[in-house]
Formats: structure tokens, C-alpha cells, sequence
């Protein structure tokens, strides 16, 4: 920081009862649980401050204050108090109206704001660009532009599907309010922080370099929350093409093993939802609690339910699409067995399990050895498909946010999801995870588990190219 740099920025979060102030600041500090969010007004009935920190230093004040209701009756009386007094300016005008009993009666919750935007650098007019653009509105802006400090329009619930963004633009333009941001504060742009505070920048030039540190932490820090995400999605697919289960040898074993497999693959999963949801700040609860829905019933499927595939474009590649073997591969390792009878057990542990019932106890009958069970390559792309689509929402919500995580689905409705998708459903799977295949002790799942450097490089590896697609496809 430099000498001449003001060391912190006060803002004063502004606006009509019921615009979202609160919700702002919820996703601009990525605190879910500021203030208080609901659908009536008057929610926030006084002034609460939170602060924003660069390298662990507060840089900037951000202050909610309490919806303006009244503001044609406050204009009224301010042009009362003009009548009876001296030639007074915008802000000398607003504190003779603080000095009046009316501060602490009819205009109690107006005179909190203008008190705390005079003691502000600028001010974050919340607009929900769902309304009209009334009367009662322009008159707010002539009471908070008397304040003297800059003015910033932040046009929220732009993603509504009825909005008046253009109408509020044209106003706002009218009352010479040029510059303005749109920031959905239930689903902002990922650019959405960035260019708030450049437009502050251009309104606030003496703070320019502040702010653009506070701007280039905001895209370290998200560039952070990335790599962490695409690290925990890589730590689970290691984990799940590493995993073996033993098997005994007849129909009951290869079942029992085949459902412990799917237990410690769905455990682990959930493991990685709770982990992201927590790297990104988010409530379990933010979460549907059923088996891992993308959108609507087909994704609410099992992970291993043969039509959760089915739907999802994969294919199970041994044959076991249906039944109850379907998302497990199964090794056989014989001792005594001739290579003719060995390849009959493959060909037959590839079919459905009905074709088990059919051959299985014959063949099963010779075997000298054991089996082990470990996930299909499908199951593995279903796995990185569901969570890095979680991932990629999780990037987009913001912390207002009230109802459950809605997710695109894997047929590809986001554009900038679909390359990536369609390379997790149909690309060659990263060579990473076939090393896992051939190494159980990588898997955390597994009694064997043992920690290795090289296991941590081929983590790291993979995490930087689901990262590559992910930044590939959103670019």
C-alpha cells in the first residue's frame, strides 16, 4: 500500500425496503448467514457492518442499512424545511433534517440511511430491476444524491425472466446515474465482483488502487476455490478407480461384494459433495440430502442405477448395463485353470448378471482362486460429470441464494459446460486414473490404503487437467 492510499473504503448499502441489500452483501462477503433474507419488507430495521480483507487487513467497511419506505413524504418535508431556512446545499440540507424531531419520529428509518451515507465514502444503490420504475424511487435518489457521495446503481435480479433492466437503465441515465452494474445477487456474473469494483474505481479515482487489490484478490481467491474444488473432484476418482473388493466365489459373495462396493463409492462421493459445499461456503442443507440429483428424477438416481447412466449418455463398458452387478467390473484370478477356461470367466463376468445366473455356477464352480470387484469406467464419468457440474454451480450461486442448488444437467443446457461434458462422456479417461487401476493402495477407501508421492502427483496432475477442460469450456 502506499502512503498517499486511503487504508479503507466505507460503503453504505442503500436502497427500497426489499431489494436485496442484505443479499449483497451475503454474496459479496460469501457469508450465508449475515444479516437476515426474506420476502417481507423491513427485514433489516438497523445499520450492520461487515469488512472486507486483502492479506488479512480490512479494506473496505460495507454497512447494511435499512430499506427506505418513505421517500416521497421525506422529499416533502425536506422541501418544507427549505422553504423556512437559508439557501442551504445537498448535504447541509440533509443534516438540518437530521436535527429535527421528524429524524427520530415519522422518518426514523430514513434518517439511519442518510446518516450513514454521509459517514461513507460512496454508496451501493440495490435496484430490483423486477419493479416498475415508480415515483417513490426517483424521489429516493434525489434525497441520496443530496448526500454529496458518489452513487453506484447495482441492478439486481437481472436473471429474472420478466426484469425492466433497460427502464432502469433509461432512468437511472435520466437522473445522471451513468454508471451502474448488474449483480444478480442470487446468481451473479462470474465477472460480477470484478466489475463492481471497477465502476467504483471510476467513481472513486483517490481509492482506484485500493480497490484494484481488492479486484485482484478477488480473482486470486476464486482461482483458489478452483484448484481446491478440481483437487477434491481428482482425490475422489483416484480413490474410486483404485478401489478393490474381494469376492467369494459363488453368486453370494460377488453380490455381497458388489454392494459393499457401491457403499464406500456412494459414502465417498458424499464426502466430496460435503467438502465442496464447504469450500464454497455453503450450508449441507443448500443441498438436496437424496442420492446426488443434477436435474429433475434421472438424475435423482443412484449413482449406480443402470438408467442414471443410461440418461446421462454412459455406458457401461463390460457388458453390465442392467442387472444387478451394473457400474461393477469384476477380475477373476484362477490358479490351475487353462487360459481357455479363464477367457470363458471373462466373457462371462462381462454379460449381465442374468448371464451369471445362467453360466456363473458352472464356471464359478472351477474357479481356484478369488475375484475382485472395482468400479466401471462409466461409473468413474458419472462421478466426475456430477461433481464437477456441482462444482461449476457452486461457482455461479450466490450466497443469497434461498432455495435448494439447482444444477444443468449432463445433456448439455449450459453451453459453456457442454464441450466438457461431452469430453468426461465420451474422451479417453485421463492416464492418471488407469494407473489407479493397477495400484489399490491408492484408493483412502481401501484397509491397504498407502500414502505415496507418486499417488499425490498423479492427484495433482489430474486435478490441473479437469481443470484445463472446466476453464476451456467456460472460456
Amino acid at each position: 500500500m502506499s502512503v498517499n492510499e486511503p487504508s479503507r473504503l466505507k460503503l453504505a448499502v442503500v436502497g427500497h425496503t426489499n431489494t436485496g441489500k442484505t443479499s449483497l452483501l451475503r454474496t459479496l462477503t460469501r457469508n450465508p448467514d449475515f444479516g437476515q433474507v426474506a420476502d417481507s419488507p423491513g427485514t433489516t430495521r438497523h445499520v450492520e457492518g461487515v469488512r472486507l480483507l486483502v492479506d488479512g487487513h480490512p479494506v473496505i467497511e460495507l454497512f447494511d442499512t435499512p430499506g427506505l419506505e418513505d421517500g416521497i413524504g421525506l422529499l416533502d418535508y425536506l422541501d418544507q424545511l427549505a422553504q423556512r431556512s437559508e439557501r442551504l446545499d445537498g448535504p447541509d440540507r440533509i443534516r438540518r433534517f437530521l436535527d429535527t424531531p421528524e429524524s427520530q419520529g415519522r422518518f426514523e428509518q430514513e434518517a439511519r440511511v442518510l446518516r450513514k451515507l454521509l459517514d461513507c465514502d460512496a454508496g451501493l444503490y440495490v435496484v430490483d430491476v423486477r419493479d416498475p420504475v415508480l415515483g417513490k424511487y426517483k424521489d429516493e435518489l434525489a434525497i441520496l444524491a443530496s448526500c454529496g457521495r458518489p452513487l453506484l446503481p447495482v441492478l439486481n435480479f437481472s436473471h429474472a425472466a420478466k426484469h425492466r433492466g433497460h427502464e432502469w437503465r433509461t432512468a437511472l441515465a435520466r437522473l445522471g446515474l451513468h454508471a451502474m452494474v448488474e449483480f444478480d445477487t442470487v446468481a451473479p456474473p462470474l465477472d460480477g465482483e470484478t466489475q463492481l469494483y471497477d465502476k467504483l474505481a471510476m467513481l472513486l479515482d483517490t481509492h482506484a488502487p485500493l480497490l484494484q487489490r481488492v479486484r485482484d484478490d478477488v480473482i486470486r481467491q476464486r482461482a483458489a476455490r478452483r484448484d481446491d474444488a478440481y483437487r477434491l473432484v481428482a482425490e475422489l476418482l483416484i480413490d474410486a478407480a483404485a478401489l478393490r473388493v474381494s469376492a467369494l466365489p459363488d453368486e453370494a459373495g460377488v453380490k455381497a461384494a458388489t454392494e459393499t462396493l457401491r457403499q464406500r463409492i456412494r459414502e465417498r462421493e458424499n464426502g466430496c459433495i460435503r467438502a465442496l459445499l464447504k469450500r464454497y461456503n455453503f450450508h449441507p442443507d443448500d443441498y438436496p440430502r437424496h442420492p446426488l440429483p443434477l436435474e429433475g428424477e434421472r438424475w435423482g438416481m443412484d449413482l449406480f442405477h443402470p438408467q442414471a447412466l443410461k440418461e446421462a449418455g454412459l455406458h457401461v463398458t463390460k457388458g453390465m448395463a442392467a442387472g444387478a452387478m451394473a457400474g461393477a467390473a469384476v477380475d477373476l484370478f484362477t490358479a490351475g485353470m487353462s487360459l481357455g477356461a479363464a477367457a470363458l470367466v471373462g466373457a462371462t463376468a462381462g454379460g449381465l448378471w442374468q448371464g451369471v445366473e445362467r453360466y456363473g455356477k458352472r464356471v464359478l464352480g472351477r474357479l481356484q482362486g478369488y475375484q475382485e470387484l472395482s468400479v466401471d469406467d462409466a461409473v468413474l464419468r458419472l462421478l466426475a460429470l456430477r461433481q464437477m457440474t456441482l462444482a461449476d454451480a457452486l461457482e455461479r450461486r450466490g450466497h443469497a441464494a434461498q432455495g435448494p442448488i439447482a444444477l444443468a444437467s449432463a445433456a448439455g443446457d449450459e453451453p459453456s459446460q457442454a464441450g466438457f461434458e461431452d469430453a468426461l462422456r465420451t474422451g479417453k479417461l485421463p492416464v492418471q486414473l488407469a494407473e489407479a487401476r493397477g495400484t489399490p493402495a491408492w484408493s483412502t477407501l481401501s484397509d491397504d490404503y498407502t500414502p505415496s508421492v507418486r499417488r499425490d502427483q498423479a492427484v495433482a496432475t489430474l486435478a490441473r487437467q479437469l481443470s484445463s477442460h472446466a476453464v476451456a469450456s467456460a472460456g
